[in-house]
């Protein structure tokens, strides 16, 4: 139910180099288009924390308290510091490279464009991913408020809805996220208050103020801590889309690692804070179906958040966390169904995948109608398909967290190779920043995609070997420049 990297944002490349010589001369300023930097380090802030979603833990909840047996505090802290150290190798690179395409040109042209084309490979595995969990979590959540209305009509109604809306080219504005974001920040504002409320008129201080959360001696377990983390760094997908804004921006080699680190951290202090009340107001984390012990149970560990919001707001606040979880997810839905698409067009363009298919474009409605369709009709599948045992929402999600883990390692394998191996002529080789950092980035978020269940590293595996013998294929055994990703427009 996320945003993936920008999703809807085009920049063109460009570079300061690219101005004009002569100053005066007003043909050649017209002639050479640029950017003008007008954002602030807080537009930047803000911005990141709109892609990321005030609301972002709220989904995983249920599933992560299950899955750490009830540390998921923990998950998501524990899962910021590779997020963080990612994000500083990422605003490192993109005050070097400001241009679309995210991890895919950053290792691209830090490492070789070989190794580039297969980030890009990894990152577009998450692109696929996206719409799939939005069907999968609308369906679910539908169900749980309509009984009669089954998992799979659900499914099937949400992915017909969106493939509709995008193959008539109706587009999620900038404006329906900015009214979104603001009833995300009401409903999780009233939810924290109330919450805040809820403890201290039963439990006092004692209520608001417990290390349980963080560590539970009966049940702390560091596998199972570890593979819930692998599964909360869902929280912090999107954040590598603010990249985008390097050319906009004052200052950018400083404010734009700036603010992606700032975005990083508040997202691990507000998502933080949301999961902690919520564990103190319902701290049993297991679902009904498990015989974990006594207590009250959550029907659903994909709408448990619902449940505690009922808990401590009634039906209203329940009711408004139900809209706004299936008005954020049709966003994302529709968003991310036409970035993957554009991205399986310019694919198609380029020779990558099959030219007729993937390539052609309806002369009437100017979208990539059979790509828009083919990604519609794969999320229904998988969404039956992953959904054996209700456990759908989960399993797509940490596909989607291989593929954006993978594109991670490689942005902080380039950020080590571009500062530490190649240099800069004139600038000192710092070890801590240019070394340790990016290498500790790397082998972090491999530790933790190794920590994925055996599902989701197969998928990323085989993803990846796919995207090799692609790329063999296509460059005559890496002996040509591969084709280039479009990925300006997702």
């Amino acid at each position: 139910m996320r945003y993936w990297g920008g999703c809807g944002l085009s920049r063109a490349p460009m570079s300061e180099s690219s101005a004009p010589l002569e100053v005066n001369s007003e043909v050649a300023a017209s002639a050479v288009p640029h950017l003008r930097r007008v954002l602030s380090l807080w537009d930047l802030v803000f911005y990141g924390l709109v892609l990321i979603q005030p609301i972002a833990a709220v989904p995983l909840f249920g599933v992560a308290q299950d899955l750490s047996l009830g540390h998921t505090v923990s998950t998501v802290l524990i899962g910021m510091a590779p997020i963080l150290l990612t994000a500083i190798s990422y605003g490192r690179m993109a005050a070097l490279y400001p241009a679309a395409g995210s991890a895919y040109t950053y290792v691209g042209r830090g490492i070789n464009p070989h190794a580039g084309f297969l980030a890009g490979w990894a990152m577009f595995l998450g692109y696929l991913a996206l719409p799939l969990i939005n069907v999968i979590y609308v369906a679910v959540t539908i169900q749980r408020e309509f009984p009669q209305i089954s998992y799979v009509a659900g499914a099937a109604g949400f992915a017909i809805l969106i493939t509709f809306l995008n193959l008539c080219g109706i587009r999620w504005t900038a404006r329906a996220n900015q009214l979104l974001l603001v009833a995300m920040c009401g409903v999780i504002g009233i939810f924290l208050l109330l919450a805040v409320r809820y403890l201290f008129h039963f439990q006092g201080w004692s209520g608001l103020f417990s290390f349980a959360p963080f560590y539970n001696p009966q049940t702390f377990h560091f596998r199972t801590v570890a593979t819930a983390t692998s599964f909360a760094t869902l929280t912090y997908i999107g954040f590598d889309g603010l990249t985008t804004l390097a050319e906009d921006a004052h200052n950018p080699r400083r404010n734009v690692l700036l603010a992606i680190v700032l975005v990083v951290l508040l997202t691990a202090l507000f998502s933080g804070t949301q999961v902690y009340l919520a564990q103190r107001v319902w701290p049993q984390y297991w679902p009904c179906d498990h015989p974990a012990g006594p207590g009250p149970c959550f029907p659903s560990r994909d709408t448990a958040f619902m449940d505690v919001c009922q808990r401590v707001g009634g039906p209203l606040l329940y009711h408004s966390m139900w809209a706004i979880l299936i008005l954020a997810s049709f966003g994302s839905g529709l968003t991310g169904q036409v970035g993957g698409a554009r991205i399986l067009f310019g694919m198609g363009r380029d020779k990558v995948l099959p030219h007729k298919l993937f390539s052609y474009i309806n002369p009437r409605r100017n979208t990539p109608v059979a790509n828009i369709a083919l990604i519609g009709l794969l999320s229904f599948i998988f969404a039956l398909t992953l959904n054996a045992g209700g456990q759908g929402y989960e399993r797509g999600g940490e596909i989607l967290n291989s593929g954006a883990l993978m594109a991670f390692m490689g942005v902080n394998l380039a950020s080590f190779w571009q500062f530490y191996v190649r240099g800069h002529a004139g600038r000192k080789r710092r070890l801590l920043v240019d070394a340790i950092m990016p290498l500790f980035g790397f082998l972090s978020c491999l530790e933790i995609w190794r920590n994925l269940p055996r599902l989701a590293m197969t998928v990323g595996a085989a993803w990846l070997a796919a995207g090799l013998m692609i790329a063999a294929a296509k460059t005559r055994g890496f002996r040509t420049r591969p084709a280039m990703i479009d990925f300006s427009e997702s």
